[in-house]
């Protein structure tokens, strides 16, 4: 057993258009959504979240001409069922919180009106 965070990593791609992914690490991938209009900056609105084919640990670090890291950290589960995933992103810049709630096509990545606090 290791204690290790599982990590997580926001890329920012260029081409084709202009979208984000969500990539968190969880059984040996990285489980993966494109977010065309990135991560929610607040509550009032949701985002699209498309589930895409999961990819490699080395992802975690990858950058080319097309494809810069927006954000990286570490991630942790609060709730999971079958159609909603709570989760905690502790990226560069402090930490959120976020439910990836799934619909009857796709996903929404919501942020939450609950925050976790300060960092003690």
């Amino acid at each position: 057993m290791t204690d290790r965070r599982p990590a997580f990593v926001l890329h920012e791609h260029f081409r084709p258009r202009h979208h984000f992914d969500l990539r968190l690490e969880e059984d040996g991938v990285l489980r993966s959504w494109a977010v065309p209009r990135g991560l929610p900056p607040d509550p009032a609105g949701d985002r699209l979240a498309v589930a895409v084919p999961d990819h490699a640990l080395d992802h975690l670090a990858y950058e080319d001409e097309t494809k810069k890291i927006a954000d990286t950290g570490w991630w942790e589960e609060h709730d999971r069922t079958a159609k909603r995933i709570l989760f905690t992103l502790h990226g560069r810049s402090g930490a959120v919180r976020y439910a990836l709630i799934r619909t009857a096509r796709d996903w929404l990545l919501h942020r939450t009106r609950d925050q976790p606090g300060p960092v003690r």
